[in-house]
């Protein structure tokens, strides 16, 4: 068999099942290792503004606020590439409306 014989291509079908959680991400971090990049998502909630004057005033004194990690996703180096320009075509797409 040769190298021709044993190569075909074989369709991909996407399927997202319905059971998936869909979050929004409000803020990511995108960490490069030399051979993968590792993408976090995360989701920040505001503090909810409500109640008493007292406990509106220690909001003044608010330092931070906690960023859920809801997705971390792993890509190859050598498919990096390909998943920026898939985003930049969905980006430019969105521009163009």
């Amino acid at each position: 068999m040769t190298d021709q014989d044993s190569k075909r291509e074989v369709t991909i079908e996407w399927h997202v099942p319905e059971s998936i959680v869909n979050r929004y991400a409000t803020n990511m971090v995108v960490q490069g290792t030399g051979e993968e990049f590792i993408i976090s998502f995360f989701e920040l909630l505001p503090p909810l503004l409500f109640g008493s004057p007292d406990d509106l005033e220690k909001l003044e004194n608010l330092t931070s606020v906690r960023a859920e990690c809801i997705a971390r996703v792993t890509v190859s180096a050598e498919r990096m590439p390909k998943f920026v320009q898939a985003l930049q075509l969905q980006l430019e797409k969105a521009a163009s409306k």
